[in-house]
């Protein structure tokens, strides 16, 4: 299902899809998701950088093969990569499969707009959308605000959060 952005574009928001020229940029923006959680950890900051690019590439690599045929896209702002927004489309569900902004991106409407955009074209389809979240993510508030329940706890650091459309 290709995304139309209705509000994401009232912010200056576009997205185009993800090559592999954006890897770096992927990197560290995987890598600024992780910030927090790693800063009380007594690692260089060399061996910390390593860590994080090991696990951003296992998860690409993850997300190649267990969302074979999923909608890559870099959202940008101003002509500038700000963060990426994966799905995968199934018969009748649409999984995002990470939803990521760069911190001087984030609280400004951005992710909500895009889920917004998202949920009003899953909505006619009368497909559910589903997303993992961490269980400490801050987001977790604006998938409650927009209509998201969670459906399954027990997925160890992250919760099944789900969707449905009205009616």
């Amino acid at each position: 299902m290709p995304l139309v952005l209705v509000d994401a574009v009232t912010l200056g928001v576009v997205l185009r899809p993800m090559s592999d020229a954006d890897l770096a940029f992927t990197a560290a923006l995987y890598a600024s998701t992780r910030t927090e959680e790693l800063a009380p950890v007594p690692w260089p900051p060399e061996v910390k950088q390593a860590f994080l690019a090991q696990q951003h590439a296992a998860q690409h690599a993850h997300y190649q093969q267990h969302y074979r045929g999923m909608e890559a896209a870099i959202v940008e702002r101003g002509g500038a990569a700000i963060g990426r927004l994966y799905l995968y489309e199934m018969p009748a569900e649409i999984r995002i499969v990470d939803i990521s902004l760069m911190p001087e991106a984030r609280r400004q409407g951005i992710g909500a707009a895009l889920l917004r955009d998202l949920l009003a074209g899953a909505g006619p389809q009368g497909k559910i959308v589903t997303i993992h979240v961490e269980k400490n993510n801050p987001a977790r508030t604006l998938y409650t605000r927009l209509g998201f329940t969670i459906v399954d706890e027990d997925r160890g650091a992250y919760d099944l959060w789900e969707w449905r459309p009205a009616g």
